[in-house]
């Protein structure tokens, strides 16, 4: 009977040095294989040129690599930078977004093809849910976009973001194996504490989170402080209500000690009132946090709009003067190329396929 190939990029440092020895090779030899998988972006053992070729043949007969192709790529007049990656052969296309700013230098990369949860202001969940990314291909993502901040605009890359196509905590092992590849010393050596993973609101996921003791950094997609509210634009509340949410963020900052970050779109005539600032800061006393309050983008066909400028900035005060929040207004970035916040749909125009390098 044929042997069943494993997928090399799925694997952490240690599991691989137990497949590598269990070949028969020392177990040095792990560590310079997956520091050329991740430090160096190899795609084929043949490129490993420092391990034999013995070591090369035992390993194209054990592994094989997954990856993304990169299908398009369109820059904003704002300098964001929005990738449509291939998965499947092109069969299915992902979404990346590089975002610059004054004093950083951010990937958003997607966790999922396609969404199963339907929020009502986003364009991502109008799509069909596919499939769960392996911890490769959510890599691939941050390490394509880290080097095109390299080469663009000569930046480092600074922070992960976790808000791309998908809900990062309905694929929890591959989500957080990938932030273990991307803060591994023999790999991209990223900071945890400059990742971010967002979700809808999974509560029991949330909890898991705390027991595993992550060292990233977790935000909740919030947009509404009341159940009335957040289950009309947000199926998920209705099995994962608020006092449901807040009793497992409470719980998540008991295990990690992390200071949680609650995103909040303001939309117009919807959540943008006094009322709404009031039960917002309600529900965010209950954990240390931040509040990022986020322009919305509209959508084809979309029935929310964009809330007033100044009822955007009335809302802050109230929060930061009258309860002591620390609160970020976000201006939305990369909205003329659809890359922004609730954006990312697959509306690109196709160009030469390359593979990811």
């Amino acid at each position: 009977m044929a042997q069943t190939l494993i997928n090399i990029r799925n694997l952490n440092r240690e599991e691989l040095q137990h497949h590598i020895v269990a070949l028969g090779e020392p177990a040095f030899r792990a560590k310079q294989v997956y520091e050329w998988i991740w430090k160096k972006n190899a795609h084929t053992f043949e490129e490993m040129n420092n391990i034999g070729k013995s070591l090369q043949e035992k390993l194209s007969g054990a592994f094989y690599f997954d990856g993304l192709t990169v299908e398009d790529q369109q820059v904003s007049t704002d300098k964001t930078i929005k990738c449509a990656f291939g998965v499947d052969g092109q069969a299915q296309v992902i979404e990346g977004v590089l975002i610059p700013t004054t004093n950083r230098m951010t990937a958003c990369i997607s966790s999922q093809v396609g969404c199963s949860l339907s929020c009502a202001f986003c364009a991502t969940g109008r799509l069909k849910m596919m499939r769960n990314l392996s911890a490769g291909e959510i890599v691939d993502q941050a390490v394509y976009l880290k080097n095109l901040a390299d080469t663009k605009y000569n930046t480092p890359l600074s922070n992960i973001v976790y808000m791309g196509m998908g809900e990062p905590l309905l694929n929890y092992k591959n989500v957080v194996r990938s932030v273990e590849i991307l803060t591994d010393p023999n790999g991209i050596a990223m900071s945890p504490k400059r990742i971010t993973v967002s979700t809808a609101g999974i509560a029991k996921m949330i909890k898991k989170l705390g027991d595993d003791e992550v060292k990233f950094n977790l935000a909740l997609s919030l947009h509404a402080a009341n159940d009335v509210k957040r289950s009309k634009i947000m199926e998920i509340n209705e099995t994962n209500d608020l006092e449901t949410l807040s009793e497992a963020l409470v719980y998540f900052h008991e295990k990690t000690g992390s200071r949680v970050t609650f995103e909040y779109i303001i939309f117009k005539d919807f959540n943008d009132g006094m009322e709404d600032a009031r039960e917002l800061a309600n529900f965010a006393k209950a954990v240390p946090c931040k509040i990022n309050i986020i322009e919305y983008n509209p959508i084809d066909d979309g029935e929310f709009k964009q809330a007033d400028r100044e009822k955007v900035d009335a809302f802050a005060q109230f929060l930061e003067e009258k309860c002591n929040l620390i609160v970020n207004v976000r201006r939305s970035r990369g909205k003329d190329i659809d890359a922004a916040c609730g954006q990312l749909a697959n509306k690109n125009k196709m160009m030469n396929v390359r593979v990811l390098k």
